[in-house]
């Protein structure tokens, strides 16, 4: 007989469902900034992730499959279906294989990412970074007593989503995605490489990567398309070496994300250093109060390397859990420019209004942007995105 609850439906203890489904709105206060934009204030999407998990072998072996779907109003290249894992997963004593498609996170750091380089990030769905593609792979993972080694066979690219050429949060030119170019021969058939170490050694816990192929980061060219100016993506050949750190000191997490990088002009470094105080128990409740503050360094070369807003600039961040039975959070922030002092602003809360039933609201907003700044054409883009999700 089935079992029901939160985390999904199982059945015999081997096969289990689960997942969500999301009815979302993203209002945008402001008018576009080019006339080619649409203008609806308010763009509805829905959103449908599976998760199938069958489990065999006294739970040593597993498969994964999590296609996701959404649907979008406004954006015809936010409307895509993607597999996020469809994946084998065998676990020993000593060591744990997968193989099919899957996601890997690396990193430490709140404000950006820049040791997470395995998936390709979907654009499309948020401006963070934080949402990814399913990337095909091996990945065995050697578990010793000195460390953990991983090691990754990438062998299919994925160009990053866009949105569509008449969509809002597109910039000031269109993005060709369909005539992307690559510096390999073999396109996306290119096959790339990773290897990671990582432990914990008492406070300290230590990640020291190494990918070879091609960047999930373009470039952009400018060309044109039927007499129109587009920017082209071109995927580069690169080696990066990365280093993330996090030192647990009672109540503060001291963390470091560093890269350094070839293959796109000079050789560049860029890192993420801060840190992370939390107060527990404020004012004798329940809830935690967490202070964020990171500062952001990239030297690269921006004619031969992908632009980046981020290249010394200052996070600000505070984070409130209530720790409650509804799993009420905020999360509030701000990135912002040492020499312009151009702002982007984040807010994002979670609250569980049920068994099943989740309300989540983020906000992206654009602030203090000069006309000079590459972000200029993202300033009228500032917006709301709230959501309530079925989780089955």
């Amino acid at each position: 007989m089935p079992l029901i609850s939160f985390s999904g439906i199982a059945f015999a203890d081997e096969w289990e469902i689960s997942g969500s489904f999301s009815a979302e709105t993203r209002i945008f206060p402001d008018d576009p900034a080019f006339s080619d934009q649409t203008d609806e204030a308010v763009s509805p999407s829905l959103v449908i992730e599976p998760e199938f998990v069958y489990e065999w072998n006294k739970n040593q072996d597993r498969i994964t499959v999590t296609p996701f779907v959404r649907w979008d109003a406004d954006d015809d290249n936010r409307s895509h279906v993607d597999l996020r894992e469809a994946s084998w997963l065998h676990i020993s004593d000593e060591w744990d294989l997968v193989v099919g498609v899957s996601k890997v996170y690396w990193g430490v750091t709140e404000s950006r990412h820049l040791v997470d380089i395995i998936n390709q990030t979907d654009a499309v769905e948020d401006i963070d970074g934080e949402d990814k593609l399913g990337q095909p792979m091996i990945n065995l993972n050697l578990i010793r007593d000195w460390g953990t080694i991983g090691l990754f066979i990438l062998p299919r690219f994925r160009k990053r989503t866009f949105p569509a050429d008449n969509a809002r949060l597109r910039g000031p030119i269109p993005i060709d995605v369909d005539n992307a170019t690559y510096e390999s021969s073999r396109k996306e058939n290119h096959v790339d490489g990773a290897i990671r170490w990582s432990h914990t050694l008492g406070d300290w816990d230590i990640g020291l990567g190494y990918f070879q192929g091609t960047s999930r980061e373009p470039r952009f060219l400018l060309a044109t398309n039927n007499g129109r100016p587009v920017f082209v993506p071109q995927y580069d050949l690169i080696d990066q070496t990365s280093l993330d750190i996090q030192l647990t000191t009672d109540a503060t997490l001291w963390k470091l994300e560093a890269i350094s990088r070839g293959g796109q002009g000079r050789r560049f470094t860029a890192a993420v250093v801060g840190l992370e105080y939390t107060l527990f128990g404020v004012s004798e409740t329940s809830s935690d109060l967490g202070f964020l503050i990171e500062y952001l360094y990239d030297d690269r070369d921006i004619t031969m390397a992908p632009f980046v807003f981020t290249d010394d600039d200052i996070f600000f961040g505070t984070r409130l859990s209530l720790n409650n039975t509804q799993n009420t959070a905020f999360l509030a922030g701000a990135i912002i420019d040492r020499h312009s002092k151009e702002t982007l602003f984040f807010l994002e809360a979670e609250h569980r209004l049920s068994d099943h039933w989740k309300f989540e609201m983020q906000g992206r907003f654009f602030i203090n942007i000069p006309d000079e700044s590459f972000n200029a054409g993202f300033r009228e883009d500032s917006f709301l995105n709230l959501s309530f999700s079925r989780y089955f």
